[in-house]
């Protein structure tokens, strides 16, 4: 998405908070300050792989046997690859690969591996939707996830006949901030804008912003999808945007494009 040109200066010294897990923040940062925003990271989910375990190498030696593989993430396709380098020295035929938006797509094709990813959207509910995994009976799917999360593609793929087999390659927690770390950003930094790109990042979020007492319910808000919007929505939040894409240029187009409407409606109500 390209910026308007009557938007080009909408991020100009705006506050723009990255909650995204590195080190997709950092990347994403480095994206707003070029278009002139004042950009600051402070992931609200930190991952870390989990340890190998036998069963784990079993799944991993016996990947051959899944006639479909799932990624729901970029960083779970990466952990994947690696396992991948690891145990077979070249990628095993006959599989066809998914990925849940264009981002783990993009990991895949590094590796020289054709995937299958939702048209427009970049949601489990966009995924489930692709004509290959309406008919599942008997088929054997590998789900690559986190430790926790959604179930919505396991609980859908079984029951149209698939036997899913989760392989969970890391787990999520929440950052330990000290309460003087959280005030500085949410209150001394003070962001007009704030980018949520999960809905456990959000929740994450809504937590701290009530152990610390901070309000920032009527700030910009950047959620990946209409799920998380309504979470947002419930919890208070009054102003949402959705990037036309969860690429890096398209979220600071869509921030750039909402702020200046934003404006442009203060401007107007004054």
């Amino acid at each position: 998405m390209a910026i308007p040109p009557a938007d080009m200066n909408a991020l100009n010294r705006r506050r723009v908070l990255i909650c995204r897990p590195e080190p997709e923040a950092t990347r994403l940062a480095q994206q707003f300050r070029e278009a002139g925003a004042d950009a600051r990271v402070f992931p609200l989910i930190d991952r870390q792989p989990l340890p190998e375990t036998p069963e784990r190498r079993t799944l991993i030696l016996d990947i051959d046997q899944f006639s479909h593989i799932i990624a729901v993430s970029p960083y779970a396709a990466r952990l994947l690859m690696e396992e991948l380098d690891t145990w077979w020295p070249q990628i095993p035929s006959g599989i066809r690969w998914y990925a849940v938006g264009a981002g783990t797509a993009r990991v895949f094709a590094e590796h020289g591996i054709n995937t299958r990813k939702p048209a427009l959207g970049w949601t489990s509910e966009a995924l489930l939707a692709l004509p290959s995994l309406a008919s599942m009976e008997n088929e054997k799917v590998l789900l690559v996830r986190g430790e926790d999360g959604r179930e919505l593609i396991r609980q859908t793929l079984e029951k149209r006949g698939a036997r899913v087999t989760a392989l969970p390659l890391y787990r999520r927690r929440i950052p330990d901030y000290t309460a003087d770390e959280a005030n500085t950003v949410l209150g001394g930094f003070a962001p007009e804008a704030i980018v949520t790109l999960s809905g456990e990042t959000l929740q994450n979020l809504i937590a701290l912003c009530a152990k610390t007492g901070h309000n920032l319910y009527d700030r910009l808000l950047i959620v990946p999808a209409d799920r998380v919007a309504e979470q947002a929505r419930s919890a208070g939040f009054t102003n949402l945007c959705i990037p036309d894409s969860l690429a890096d240029k398209d979220i600071v187009a869509s921030v750039a494009a909402q702020l200046a409407a934003n404006d442009k409606g203060a401007g107007e109500a004054k």
